[in-house]
């Protein structure tokens, strides 16, 4: 690949001035065997034979033959109920057609507009769907308690069509910001409500973005959910689905009549004060029918059984997602996106953890399942079918630890540990990076929203303490992570050539495997910070 030449020859300038890079540019032979061991299963996941391991083709199944092969070497046992894989269905939907909606009021019909007034949107669980109901506008559709925030005071909606704002108002914290950033999540509290279905209007914001008129021809794009064990689709408010978007003439017509007005909301979102809620004039029929094809995949799983008689039956999980992006667009003539650091690194950095595990002679307290997680990149859908059918109680998950993309072109100095902050499992990081002579130190990007765009987030969403842990910006690192980003992150240079500090990469095995030695070790189960926000939200153990 034309690639190839270049980033070799750079990495060898990028590593003379630092003797602890050197090992970077080394043949596997010279690398001690930790190390060569990491670059091993790199080499082979990352390659051109893999192309890019996309869920749900022959190329990720090939992936998790490897990784389960490696399990059963390393000494685990099968860890999905006598198996090492968890088999689940992708679900890819679209529209089926453009919807007709119809807007009464009175005797009177008002005309709406496929494509002027609104576009329909898929509703997976239901690809025949109809709702027919008045019309409530809940601003941006949040219950916040611990903001004081509730859109839905004094409304009823029972049996009504719910109108929201896309994103959040200004002042919420980062990560609940992006939390009801999630449209899903925000239909979640409108079906809780009593809501039959949800429509979103265009916000200033979103039309300085992208407007209205731009998303009209995309309007039938392809999304991917994942299958229930009865074929049904997965959505997070079935009974209260998003089923449109509406821009700003279609807003016009739904707000006339009603006493709150369509300027007024305009307004407020200007000023940046709370935007005026209430019911809107007249019933709304809505439809939407889908279009659903189906994929098989699955994740994969190897347990080491605990030994303590009352711990044993509590789970520790090391997750890291095993899928790319597969074949795409050519760049400099290479089409596969072999996703070296994004994550194959993360996959092997979990099974040399597991190995570090067996060879230590110490089984652990609590038992430890190693997961590598199908089709994060469709949107942690391998992580969200197995937090909600893990192959055991899923009370008995106690944390999950994630390794997703750690950059490791650099000497380590320090590490980000996304989501530490909310529960206990903070401090035992914070003691295994000691003890590996690194800081952990605060994101320093929490405008990203990095703790939700990760498979850990899902065991969060399940109620269970979870982080992912990632390489930090001390050091070399920030400007590294940038180069990363700009050059490498979604490219089909990401692959084994890239200078890869195989030193830092051990030292970021030892790191993770002293934090699950830590948790599968102590007599006390992980626990949320008291009153955390996703914590209460998601019912964790100790949040309340």
């Amino acid at each position: 690949m034309i690639f190839r030449r270049f980033l070799l020859a750079a990495a060898a300038l990028f590593a003379a001035p630092f003797a602890q890079a050197q090992t970077a540019a080394q043949p596997a032979a010279q690398l001690p065997p930790e190390q060569a061991a990491l670059k091993a299963h790199v080499q082979f996941l990352a390659s051109d034979a893999l192309r890019g391991r996309e869920a749900g083709t022959r190329d990720y199944d090939v992936a998790a033959e490897y990784v389960a092969a490696q399990m059963l070497a390393i000494g685990l046992v099968p860890g999905a109920a006598g198996s090492w894989f968890q088999p689940f269905k992708l679900v890819s939907y679209k529209p089926a057609e453009k919807a007709k909606w119809s807007l009464v009021r009175g005797a009177m019909e008002i005309p709406l507009q496929f494509g002027i007034d609104y576009v329909n949107t898929p509703v997976p669980a239901t690809p025949d769907f109809k709702a027919e109901g008045g019309i409530v506008f809940a601003g941006y559709g949040i219950v916040y308690p611990e903001g004081k925030r509730d859109d839905y005071k004094g409304l009823d909606v029972k049996g009504k069509i719910v109108a929201i704002l896309p994103g959040v108002p200004q002042g919420l914290p980062n990560e609940v910001e992006a939390h009801f950033g999630d449209d899903e999540q925000k239909a979640a509290i409108a079906q809780q409500k009593g809501a039959v279905a949800v429509i979103v209007l265009e916000s200033l914001a979103q039309r300085e973005q992208i407007p209205f008129e731009a998303i009209v021809p995309y309007y039938d794009y392809e999304r991917t959910t994942w299958a229930r064990p009865d074929g049904t689709a997965f959505a997070t408010a079935p009974g209260a689905p998003p089923v449109g978007y509406v821009g700003p003439a279609g807003a016009e017509k739904l707000f006339q009549g009603a006493k709150i007005r369509w300027a007024d909301v305009l307004a407020a979102q200007r000023r940046g004060t709370r935007v005026p809620t209430g019911a809107l004039a007249g019933t709304l029929r809505v439809a939407s029918k889908t279009r659903l094809v189906t994929q098989a995949t699955r994740n994969v799983a190897g347990l080491i059984p605990g030994t303590d008689p009352s711990l044993k039956a509590e789970y520790v999980v090391l997750s890291a997602h095993l899928d790319h992006v597969g074949v795409g667009d050519a760049v400099n003539g290479d089409r596969i996106y072999n996703g070296a650091m994004d994550n194959a690194i993360g996959v092997s950095t979990m099974l040399e953890v597991a190995r570090k595990f067996v060879a230590s002679g110490e089984k652990p307290r609590r038992s430890m399942l190693f997961v590598a997680l199908a089709a994060e990149e469709k949107g942690l859908l391998g992580s969200d079918y197995f937090a909600h059918y893990p192959p055991v109680a899923k009370d008995r998950l106690v944390a999950d630890v994630n390794m997703d993309m750690p950059i490791l072109t650099y000497p380590l100095v320090d590490v980000v540990a996304l989501g530490a902050e909310r529960s206990s499992l903070g401090p035992v990081i914070a003691a295994a990076a000691a003890g590996e002579g690194l800081a952990v130190v605060p994101d320093p990007s929490p405008e990203e929203m990095f703790f939700v765009r990760s498979d850990h987030y899902s065991f969060v969403k399940s109620g269970i303490p979870a982080v992912s842990i990632d390489t930090g910006p001390g050091g070399q690192g920030a400007e590294a992570q940038k180069r990363f980003l700009a050059e490498n992150y979604h490219k089909p240079s990401d692959q084994i050539d890239l200078p890869f500090d195989w030193n830092s990469a051990a030292r970021y095995m030892r790191l993770n495997y002293a934090v699950a030695r830590a948790l599968t070790d102590a007599p006390e189960r992980p626990r949320w910070n008291r009153g955390d926000f996703f914590g209460v939200r998601f019912g964790g153990y100790g949040a309340q």
